[in-house]
């Protein structure tokens, strides 16, 4: 048996990497080849210390399957075998993982490796139970947690949401913490880059110690992590920040100050996106590791003509590359000659194979076994709905052949007020426009022509056509039809919901910001009979505070109206 080699104590200067990895839930063994990689990488580098992300070598959010409890032994399986390599000498490691006590309580931990073994375990006190979190169900909460011993050095190892209230660094500083290393699982949404620093601030302000925040990386069904990894010194100033949406390893020197104080040598400052490139890149992210996490080949959309299915198409290009893309325009009677003009030229633009499929002979086909029993009937969205569930049976079919996911491309306008075709349009695996108001569709659309940010596999320069971004949007479903047929303009729809969705105001508030109150009412009454509908679309990427998934849980049997 080889003995392991005792590496020298922390005399006042540090090495630390922090490993901004893009793991995936259940993985274990893949996740553990990351953690070795980084490892090895660091090594090379002279770490004495690698800090990885919350619950890294399970994936996170791992749900309900940590309490497999055939799961959760083989990730402390793999952590013992981690633990093992350390006997090299080389980096230890902080690793999060799921963990059981000798009373088989199960936790939220982070645990440190070095020469050779388990050399301590620090469980999650403060468990998320708000928004997209839901630990309280899976996880017990630790006890206050106090300093590990790190080769001489005292680490404090928050883990998350630790940080979120002042008990638990307060708790680490009283007990000896020389510096807070904080492994994080946090996902992203707008702005939120900006309410992470300001936690951070506070933390470092009431414990008086430099902070260093690891995060994850990748897509998890609608949850995007961006990295964003950062470190603030004891004064609070910027000692390191890491690219959001990249994978990576943070190098950095601390140095003990005669005051005991550490103090980050060279931290590498990386520019943080502004909010359409992140919010772009976000989507790309979350829509990449679905397909590719899941084992699709590739994706398959219907391109319609319209500035929904184009931003989706883009989207798609740059996340997969315009090999991995497949668009198909469905023509109907009501298709008109510059939507089949416009989708042309979109596919065109990012280089993807684009095939026609005419829906009539299906469509007029359903009408026909149907004529007996609709006879005296008018028409109505019935038949409309008829041509967007005989797209999405086509759709369903080639995927199902071929093996691609259907991209589904409803926007948060559509999706918000039911203007969406169960079974037709909504059919697919994944929306990466699900959480995006029409208005903002528009603004990222002419935003991506005029940007190409690092990391997209699509075209430089235009990916959407500008006759695409300037017309008026329409379903096509019959003549001369336009979305404002039944609604009010996206800029009026999309302020009122954002006051119904992401701030809960009453109607008599929103009334005050100069919306029509019967307008306003009718928009909530499409909000909630729409419930039904959204339970049953694809999941997609978190963007806002309140997405439809997680963030807001309405009962679908709903008789409540504000009629405030």
């Amino acid at each position: 048996m080889t003995s392991s080699i005792k590496p020298p104590p922390i005399e006042g200067r540090l090495r630390l990497a922090v490993a901004q990895l893009n793991p995936s839930v259940g993985d274990i063994s893949g996740n553990a080849t990351l953690i070795r990689n980084a490892r090895a990488e660091a090594a090379a580098a002279g770490v004495d210390l690698v800090l990885y992300s919350e619950l890294v070598i399970a994936g996170y959010q791992t749900e309900d399957l940590v309490l497999k409890r055939a799961f959760v032994r083989r990730c402390i399986e793999a952590i013992d075998q981690l633990a093992l390599e350390t006997a090299d000498g080389g980096p230890a490691m902080l690793v999060g993982t799921p963990w059981l006590d000798e009373d088989e309580k199960l936790y939220n931990a982070v645990v440190l490796l070095d020469g050779g073994e388990v050399q301590a375990v620090r469980y999650k006190t403060d468990l998320p139970n708000y928004g997209v979190f839901d630990e309280k169900r899976v996880f017990d909460a630790g006890p206050l947690p106090g300093p590990m011993d790190f080769r001489g050095m005292r680490i404090g190892v928050p883990i998350c949401e630790d940080i979120w209230n002042d008990e638990v660094c307060e708790c680490l500083a009283e007990t000896g913490a020389e510096i807070l290393l904080v492994p994080n699982g946090s996902p992203y949404w707008a702005h939120r880059s900006e309410n992470r620093l300001q936690i951070v601030v506070a933390r470092v302000v009431e414990s008086g110690l430099p902070l260093v925040y690891g995060n994850q990386l990748g897509g998890q069904d609608e949850l995007v992590f961006d990295g964003g990894s950062f470190a603030l010194q004891a004064d609070r100033s910027l000692a390191f920040q890491m690219p959001q949406f990249e994978a990576g390893l943070g190098i950095s020197d601390w140095v003990k100050q005669d005051d005991e104080t550490w103090v980050c040598e060279n931290g590498q400052v990386s520019p943080l996106p502004g909010l359409d490139e992140a919010n772009w890149r976000a989507c790309v992210l979350g829509l990449r590791d679905y397909v590719l996490k899941n084992g699709f080949p590739g994706v398959v959309l219907g391109l319609s003509g319209g500035i929904d299915s184009a931003i989706c198409a883009a989207m798609a290009v740059d996340a997969l590359g315009p090999d991995k893309v497949h668009a198909i325009m469905l023509p109907y009677r009501y298709t008109s000659r510059e939507s089949i003009k416009d989708a042309d030229d979109c596919a065109r633009l990012l280089g993807i194979r684009h095939d026609t499929v005419p829906i009539a002979e299906p469509v007029e086909g359903f009408g026909r076994v149907l004529a007996t029993m609709f006879s005296g009937c008018e028409q109505d969205t019935t038949e409309e709905n008829l041509q967007s569930r005989a797209r999405g049976v086509i759709l369903m079919a080639i995927s199902n052949k071929f093996g691609s996911m259907v991209v589904t491309t409803g926007n948060k306008s559509e999706m918000a007020v039911g203007y969406a075709t169960l079974y037709g349009d909504m059919n697919g695996g994944f929306n990466p426009i699900k959480d995006i108001y029409k208005t903002q569709v528009f603004h990222l659309s002419r935003w991506r022509n005029e940007n190409f940010p690092k990391g997209l596999l699509g075209p430089e320069g235009h990916a959407i056509p500008d006759n695409i971004i300037t017309k008026v949007p329409t379903a096509e479903l019959r003549e001369d039809q336009t979305d404002q047929d039944n609604l009010p303009p996206y800029d009026v729809l999309d302020d009122i919901l954002s006051c119904l969705v992401e701030h809960e105001m009453a109607i008599s508030d929103i009334e005050k910001r100069g919306h029509d109150k019967a307008l306003i009412q009718k928009i909530e009454h499409l909000l909630y009979i729409a419930e039904y509908k959204r339970r049953q679309a694809p999941p997609g990427v978190k963007l806002t505070e309140q997405n439809f998934g997680k963030d807001r849980r309405y009962p679908i049997t709903n008789r409540f109206r504000d009629r405030s």
